[in-house]
């Protein structure tokens, strides 16, 4: 498993019950801000095996991906609304009501003097 597979499956684990996230945000909080297809291939391959809530990531827009009315559309759909989420017909949730608000960690910044040349 990748650095990135790691972080990944760490991050969709710390979802909470009755939240959603989008890929994009589960990408960057995983260390990775632009992978959102690689969540995707993630989740494609290995929800079943590491365990996933995949039911809890969604498109940024907070849309489910499946085509409205598909099988896997109509799983996703009941699950959420399992959880206490609510999805409208055409698959939108609220996501200010339902985002999970979680932020990736702010980096310090380093000292670019080192300390003997500080005042």
């Amino acid at each position: 498993m990748t650095e990135f597979t790691k972080a990944v499956v760490k991050v969709i684990r710390a979802i909470p019950k009755g939240k959603i996230a989008s890929y994009s945000q589960v990408a960057e909080l995983a260390g990775r801000p632009g992978a959102s297809r690689g969540v995707v291939w993630i989740l494609n391959s290995s929800s079943e095996e590491y365990e996933l809530p995949w039911h809890r990531v969604l498109r940024a827009s907070g849309e489910i991906a499946f085509r409205k009315g598909s099988t896997h559309f109509r799983l996703q759909k009941r699950m959420l609304e399992k959880e206490g989420v609510l999805v409208a017909k055409d698959g939108s949730i609220d996501i200010e009501e339902f985002g999970w608000k979680k932020k990736p960690r702010q980096k310090r910044a380093r000292k670019s003097t080192p300390s003997m040349f500080r005042r």
